[in-house]
């Protein structure tokens, strides 16, 4: 009788113990997918995947100018999206090139709107890749007008910026350039 009861004890202990854990993990686990929605596509976390054009930008440290306006623009979610997205992303020194405050300026949040014209016309919705780009070929932009491919030789020209390196994402193309695009 005493090893019944002795049993029956560790049953319930294992039971209890065992439903605890799994408790545990699923409040775990819903916490965890609540953050992510929470955030938007840009706080999905995968460890396997190629990055996508947020990421590999965030990882660049000639792009640290353009990624806080992609943020201060509220645009981090919309570029971490399956796409396929064309960006051409000017580097720190193309920002430089600005008159003085300008950068600032935009960062500001009054400006949001202003800010998120200009990336915009920075970003084209689909693959763009240089080998298939032709001279004079002109493309539409998210947030209205249109930029001019120029080809000189084995070079290519988006609105008269050279575009330096493209890198493949896994929602799209990063085209370095060395000048901020600005919508005419």
């Amino acid at each position: 009788m005493k090893k019944t009861i002795h049993l029956m004890l560790i049953a319930s202990f294992v039971a209890v113990f065992g439903c605890k854990q799994n408790s545990e993990t699923t409040t775990e686990t819903t916490t965890a997918n609540t953050e992510a929605q929470a955030t938007g596509q840009s706080g999905v976390q995968d460890e396997t995947s190629a990055p996508n054009i947020v990421q590999v930008a965030s990882g660049s440290k000639d792009h640290t100018t353009l990624v806080a306006a992609v943020k201060a623009a509220s645009l981090v979610d919309a570029l971490s999206n399956a796409g396929p997205f064309t960006v051409f992303a000017p580097t720190n020194a193309a920002f430089d090139k600005l008159p003085a405050g300008t950068v600032e300026g935009l960062l500001k949040p009054e400006k949001k709107g202003d800010l998120e014209n200009i990336l915009g016309y920075h970003t084209y919705v689909g693959s763009l890749k240089t080998e298939y780009m032709n001279d004079g070929q002109e493309f539409d932009m998210v947030y209205g007008g249109k930029v001019k491919i120029t080809k000189k030789g084995d070079k290519t020209f988006v609105n008269g910026s050279e575009i330096v390196a493209s890198i493949p994402t896994s929602n799209g193309i990063i085209h370095v350039i060395g000048d901020v695009l600005l919508p005419k």
